[in-house]
């Protein structure tokens, strides 16, 4: 099949790639000409595990190709994916602006029936919105589709050729027909595909990434309450999981969540709840309890140093909002990090893939180290931030001695409470003893 892919950010990439793998001919459109030129030798601007991969093979193959010319991108597909950016505002709504420059362009460049499939994330009646510009450029027949992604990044490429659902929101059978043709080799294993009227898929998105959130918050409120009682939130998580109605999945208490998506869709639900009368307050809940989390780690660590940190240096072990990913849109680390420096502390830190985006954030207000342990020399302390592997079994005896103090923060829960103060290392973690 014949596609195009508007918008090479994370989801466009891995979707216009992704579909390449398949068979088909997929075009990929960017205004970013430097971008581009860097795609065509497969260098990628993201760290996703197995795209770079894919993407060399598939340009090579000549079923990937990327270009900057929309009009003739568009004319030559019959499906035409719009994953551009919809950034959050300042209110919470997201920001279509792009979408909607994108939906223009489309309908001056059509020359015959075409899919449009709504990929970015966006609001119920976007779909609606979109018709109407088309329709405003263009007399050609087409139609217009809600094909929701649920990439969770550092896995995204086999989420998109293994899905456990694919959901496609559309009031059009001849379009139902072509997404459904478009989708099989990826379902041959049985997993569903969910066809709904094109609202309903619109908000499915944000239901999942919201419900996803709250369970998170809730799993973090619960870990606070455990550490104020003496109870153990690792075994309360336990218990729970075995509860099949609960599930073990999004129930790690920890530091909060972060990225592009979670936090901007909570509060993209939240303002279509404003906008529509309808109560917010679990939405809101979650939100709060996210942030809070971060602070409460934060005054755990005042409270540790009685608020003293003159000549203090504290390693810290992973920037990404998660494993897996160089992505810090959101990060609790950056909320973290910067309530530290303010208090005079020294940051020196490691990640394995973050490095170039934290140094958007940070600039040259945190000392970069080479590695894990060379960001532990001389600290006082350290703070683990991102559950990357790499860091779930270190030399713990190399680390006390590097370190000026044995004393470890860590927000993920990585480590066993016990192993730690047997070695004589000073340990705090999230809702346990």
């Amino acid at each position: 099949m014949k596609v195009c892919v508007i918008g090479t950010g994370y989801v466009g990439l891995v979707v216009g790639t992704c579909l390449a793998e398949m068979g088909n001919d997929v075009i990929c459109v960017d205004n970013d000409e430097e971008k581009l030129q860097y795609l065509r030798q497969g260098i990628i601007p993201i760290y996703e595990p197995g795209l770079e991969e894919l993407i060399k093979e598939n340009v090579s193959e000549e079923r990937l190709s990327f270009t900057n010319d929309l009009n003739t991108a568009v004319e030559n597909s019959l499906v035409c994916f719009i994953a551009v950016g919809t950034p959050q505002g300042e209110d919470g709504s997201a920001n279509l602006n792009s979408v909607y420059e994108v939906a223009e362009s489309i309908g001056k460049s059509l020359n015959g029936y075409k899919v449009i499939v709504d990929k970015s994330t966006v609001p119920v009646g976007t779909a609606d919105k979109v018709t109407e510009i088309i329709k405003q450029n263009s007399s050609c027949s087409f139609d217009v589709v809600s094909n929701p992604e649920f990439l969770k990044q550092g896995a995204a490429v086999d989420d998109f050729l293994k899905p456990d659902r694919v959901v496609i929101g559309s009031n059009s059978q001849k379009a139902t027909e072509i997404m459904q043709e478009l989708y099989a080799p990826f379902l041959r294993t049985g997993n569903p595909v969910i066809v709904m009227d094109v609202k309903s898929a619109e908000m499915t998105k944000y239901a999942a990434n919201s419900f996803l959130a709250v369970k998170i918050s809730y799993a973090n409120e619960i870990a606070n309450i455990c550490e104020a009682v003496g109870a153990d939130a690792e075994m309360v998580r336990i218990g729970m999981c075995a509860d099949k109605r609960i599930g073990s999945q999004f129930l790690f208490p920890g530091i909060g969540y972060g990225g592009s998506c979670f936090p901007k869709d909570v509060k993209a639900l939240t303002k279509t709840a404003i906008d529509n009368n309808c109560d917010y307050s679990l939405l809101k809940a979650a939100d709060d309890v996210n942030q809070l989390q971060r602070k409460k780690f934060v005054d755990k660590i005042i409270s540790c140093f009685n608020d003293d940190f003159s000549g203090k240096t504290f390693a810290v072990w992973g920037l990404a909002f998660k494993p897996k990913t160089n992505d810090m849109r959101e990060a609790p680390s950056i909320t973290i990090i910067n309530m530290l420096l303010k208090r005079g502390v020294k940051i020196k830190a490691y990640d394995p893939k973050a490095f170039d985006n934290a140094r958007y954030y940070f600039g040259d207000k945190i000392e970069y180290s080479k590695s894990a342990y060379a960001a532990l020399e001389d600290a006082d302390c350290l703070l683990l931030l991102t559950e990357w592997n790499e860091f779930r079994r270190p030399d713990f005896d190399k680390m006390k001695g590097l370190m000026k103090s044995p004393l470890i923060f860590d927000g993920r829960n990585q480590y066993n409470a016990k192993r730690l103060k047997d070695r004589g290392i000073i340990y705090y973690s999230i809702g346990r003893k």
